[in-house]
């Protein structure tokens, strides 16, 4: 039977944790401590001080930490707030949810990340707020992005689901905005066991709200004083225990996303199937790599039919899925053009030589027949 290469493995990263985990649930079970409390704000600390942050904030999933940093800027309905397109529909959803209107923005077709261009060509009059995506754990050029923001008067919001651990100029993906937003979905670079995210920021003020608002807003210290309309969108315990054990690994299984990343790009360097690029100055932790081929359906059941597993993200751009057309108001081509190409590769810290070789043949096969085809 053939060997699959999975496109994840989550396993390994989980072996490695075990022990931990389970005995940091073992003590939350003699003490029913599953919201809140000593360990989710122990975690609380760590992830602020790995991010190099005063404050960080865990809430019950990404969505929500882009939501309630929003709501907590108080921008609502009458309000623009720039995304680009190529993102999860996440980025999107939360501007609507907040009651303003997204305005999408084109990105780079080297890097599929926004460009002080291409920001600048969305911001409007109405603008409050951008919302900058460290894509597939990638950052972009966050100075010249920080200087368009703030001539505008606009805020910069990260979103850095995908980006645990990168940097622009050794500066952690999450220090830059007024706020970083974080997810910990399971197949995350960081994953919790579950849904889970987190809000950093220098802003004590906005901690503050946000802490209120992800606790149907509380006033701290009372159970039943609520001064703000929030929600319920806290991080338990049982998360915060997972989520510490793996952080003490990120960095090492961010070093091993690298190198897998590198054998790919060397195995790439000529040939119709390309990397996204890197910009200078950056340094990914490649939660997914993605390369751009000609033909994608037909190269991509190529690679099945070989036993390697693929995705695709995302191959439909926010601005074209029907709840969000309303708010078109342009042709973004190179965000278009990508989705009919981008493929991604399996990646995981724990991928053998074996298996990275696998792949590499693979794609160069599967590249091959498709050039063979066209001709």
């Amino acid at each position: 039977m053939k060997q699959v290469v999975p496109f994840t493995d989550l396993r390994a990263m989980t072996d490695e944790v075990r022990a931990s985990i389970e005995q940091g649930w073992d003590q939350l079970l003699d003490t029913s401590g599953f919201i809140g409390g000593q360990v989710v704000q122990d975690f609380e600390r760590s992830w602020a001080d790995y991010c190099g942050v005063a404050h960080a904030v865990g809430v019950a999933n990404g969505t929500d930490a882009l939501q309630l940093v929003l709501s907590g800027l108080g921008i609502g309905p009458g309000d623009e707030v720039v995304v680009p397109t190529n993102t999860f529909v996440a980025t999107a959803e939360a501007v609507v949810l907040v009651g303003a209107r997204p305005r999408f923005a084109d990105v780079s077709p080297h890097t599929l990340l926004l460009t002080p261009a291409t920001l600048e060509a969305a911001i409007t009059r109405r603008t409050r707020a951008v919302i900058v995506v460290h894509l597939y754990g990638q950052m972009p050029d966050m100075d010249a992005l920080c200087r368009v923001a703030n001539r505008a008067g606009a805020v910069l919001i990260e979103d850095a689901a995908q980006a645990h651990g990168a940097a622009w100029q050794g500066r952690p993906a999450g220090s830059f905005g007024r706020a970083g937003c974080f997810s910990f979905y399971p197949s995350k670079n960081l994953g919790a066991f579950g849904d889970a995210g987190a809000v950093v920021t220098q802003d004590a003020d906005l901690a503050e709200n946000i802490r209120s608002l992800r606790d149907h807003g509380r006033v701290r210290g009372s159970h039943y004083q609520h001064d703000m309309v929030g929600t319920n969108s806290r991080l338990d315990a049982l998360q915060a225990v997972v989520l510490t054990a793996k952080l003490g690994h990120l960095a090492e299984w961010a070093e091993a996303r690298r190198s897998v990343a590198q054998r790919y790009r060397a195995a790439l360097a000529s040939g119709p199937g390309r990397m996204v690029e890197e910009l200078p100055g950056g340094r990914g932790v490649y939660h997914l790599a993605v390369v751009r081929v000609p033909d994608r359906p037909r190269v991509q059941h190529r690679l099945t039919s070989m036993g390697v597993q693929t995705g695709i993200h995302y191959p439909i751009p926010c601005h074209r899925l029907a709840p969000y057309r309303r708010f078109v108001d342009g042709p973004l081509p190179h965000a278009e053009a990508a989705a009919g190409e981008i493929l991604s590769l399996p990646m995981f810290p724990h991928m053998s030589d074996d298996q990275v070789d696998r792949v590499c043949e693979a794609l160069h096969a599967a590249l091959a027949t498709e050039a063979v085809g066209i001709a």
